[in-house]
């Protein structure tokens, strides 16, 4: 049975439609995942549903009763208030029915054994058991606990929260409310990956609907049955696996750009078959004719994808080659504070290595990238980096961003790139214009603060790249072009991220922090599931080596088309009757110059006509 069911969903924001004809049916135990690039409206689709906003047409249908629940971008304020009683408010109402229940039954201890009693009794049991019974307090616990909480957190105040750990607890404030419909946005950020394996494997036996939008490649090909694609105002639904849909998005892309691009050949011919004839009586007709039929394509031309969409511009430069020991570690000892992160930890990279390090939340992944870096003072041990490397962090906070200018100021001083270099830099990472290249770097957002970070990083020419979860705040297209240069990048990079997908395609060896010290996995990060499930304190054989990418072949060069051809004819006919004309003017007496210009003008006229033709043929197949 449906929870909900949408029909035609319009809204609006300033007057301007953000979406409209937005429908979809979803029940329980469907896992749908709404797509599109920013600003599509996916977010505020989920608080429509949520009833946070209004829609300007359409119809919602929810199941009588049901429980929604909204997991939001947005954390809850800090207050006095401990974590238990802050998750327990998204169930409110079942404790008001336990206590309708306790009421009853003393009541009916006391002798009050009317039916209308007796039929408030089965009611306040029937929305208990719905809910899940009982037991909803300790399935709440376990939610926390799931979601990398101790019991110690149970009774501390939010206001000593992190942002993290805020964005957390709205998460299993979310899932502890027991819901029919469970909406999920972003619910994979601020989650370390043991976290996100248990919270892949509470959606799949979850008995709720659950529509979600994540950025998370692995995590949604876990969890999605089926996709809402929400672009340009539009909806495409697709019931099936995440991947199944990126194959049918690539398809249509790639027929979008095909059909894009022989409409555009169709304009061209009709104008260049206008521009020829427009002014000839006996072809101005036609001419006109052609030129109603340019209107009508231009106003259902299709255009190519990324002519729509901007995208983030990675491309690193090559950088200058390092000795073949970039960083060694022998004996490191960390802390932090009075709690021991590493003992006795050694380990090395070397020039051209991939490399990832990995971890639960608070095992010291940053603190170690920050002291390989000399960011930090070590407890013990040593560590180097070697010769000629030329290191760029970027940190999860940014913290390496110069506040003390602008946008532009500091592109240029991260980058040592002149002001008209700096701007195109900045116009590839979506600032674009005079008041974003001017903006304070003070004042700029967390995503603003990411795409500045990462323009430099780009453009630093550096050799060994050092990622503190490089695709917080990115969407889809933009983490797929960082994988992509990555993988492409001829240097060093140690890679820090709860992006498994990122891992797996970017990492040739992963460093685990596994019982205070560091241990080594060839391959990425499949590669290292693997070994972990076949041996939890072995390190697995190592796999055969990543068969590299070939480059693609250049394709074939296309044959001239007959219409082509023609084409070519039809140009050195009109070349030969204009030079036989210009000799005509300077002697319209030469009778040879005469027949020659008729048997000219015969042949152009049969080449036009053939021409025609095969451009009718080609109008019908398109």
């Amino acid at each position: 049975m449906a929870v909900v069911i949408a029909s035609s969903l319009r809204k609006e924001l300033s007057g301007s439609v953000l979406f409209d004809g937005v429908s979809f049916k979803v029940e329980r135990k469907d896992r749908l995942a709404l797509a599109g690039p920013n600003g599509a409206g996916k977010t505020t689709l989920l608080r429509a549903l949520a009833g946070q906003v209004s829609l300007e047409g359409g119809e919602l249908a929810l199941q009588k009763g049901n429980r929604i629940a909204l997991h939001d971008q947005r954390p809850p304020d800090r207050s006095p208030s401990p974590l238990r009683d802050y998750v327990l408010s998204g169930t409110a109402d079942l404790v008001a029915v336990e206590q309708e229940l306790r009421a009853l039954e003393a009541a009916m201890a006391a002798g009050d054994h009317a039916a209308a009693t007796l039929r408030r009794y089965a009611g306040a049991q029937a929305r208990l058991e719905h809910a899940g019974g009982y037991d909803w307090r300790d399935r709440a616990a376990s939610v926390v606990r799931g979601l990398g909480f101790t019991d110690d957190d149970f009774d501390r105040p939010l206001s000593t929260f992190s942002g993290g750990e805020l964005t957390r607890a709205s998460l299993a404030r979310a899932l502890a409310s027991q819901p029919d419909l469970l909406l999920l946005d972003e619910p994979t950020n601020h989650l370390d990956i043991e976290s996100l394996e248990w919270l892949e494997e509470l959606l799949k036996t979850l008995d709720a609907g659950v529509i979600l939008v994540a950025h998370d490649r692995w995590f949604l090909e876990a969890v999605t049955t089926a996709v809402l694609e929400l672009e340009g105002g539009k909806s495409v639904y697709f019931p099936g696996a995440w991947h199944v849909w990126r194959r049918e998005q690539a398809a249509r892309a790639i027929h979008q750009t095909k059909t894009a691009a022989r409409q555009a050949e169709q304009i061209a011919r009709l104008e260049r078959f206008v521009e020829r004839f427009r002014y000839k009586k006996t072809k101005a007709r036609q001419a006109q004719s052609k030129l109603k039929q340019i209107k009508r394509l231009e106003a259902v031309r299709v255009h190519k994808p990324e002519e729509r969409r901007r995208g983030l511009g990675f491309e690193f430069l090559k950088p200058a080659r390092s000795g073949r020991d970039v960083a060694v570690v022998e004996g490191l000892a960390l802390r932090a504070g009075d709690k021991e992160l590493l003992h006795d930890a050694t380990f090395a990279i070397e020039r051209g290595e991939h490399v990832a390090l990995v971890g639960p939340n608070g095992s010291g992944k940053t603190t170690l990238l920050e002291t390989l870096l000399g960011l930090r003072v070590p407890a013990g041990g040593k560590l180097r980096l070697g010769h000629g490397v030329a290191p760029a962090y970027f940190s999860q906070h940014e913290a390496e961003l110069d506040e003390r200018g602008s946008v532009l100021d500091a592109a240029m001083s991260g980058t040592g790139l002149k002001r008209p270099e700096a701007q195109n830099l900045l116009g590839r990472f979506l600032f674009s214009g005079w008041d974003e290249h001017e903006k304070p770097v003070a004042v700029l957002s967390g995503g603003e603060r990411r795409r500045l970070a990462l323009a430099i990083a780009v453009a630093s020419g550096a050799n060994f790249l050092v990622l503190d979860e490089p695709t917080n705040h990115l969407d889809l297209e933009s983490r797929e072009a960082l994988e992509a240069a990555l993988e492409a990048f001829p240097g060093t990079v140690l890679l820090v991220s709860h992006d498994r997908a990122l891992l797996d395609a970017v990492a040739d060896r992963l460093l685990a922090v596994e019982a205070w010290s560091i241990a080594s996995y060839t391959g990425g990060w499949a590669d290292y599931v693997r070994a972990q499930a076949e041996d939890a304190v072995a390190v697995a054989a190592p796999p055969p080596p990543k068969a590299k990418r070939k480059k693609p072949k250049r394709p074939p060069k296309a044959k001239p088309t007959a219409l082509e051809l023609v084409e070519s004819e039809v140009e050195r006919a009109e070349a030969r009757v204009a030079e036989l004309e210009q000799q005509l003017a300077a002697d319209w007496g030469d009778v040879d110059l005469v027949s020659a210009h008729k048997a000219a003008r015969a042949d152009l006229e049969a080449l036009l006509g053939r021409w025609e033709s095969l451009f009718a043929e080609t109008t019908d197949r398109i």
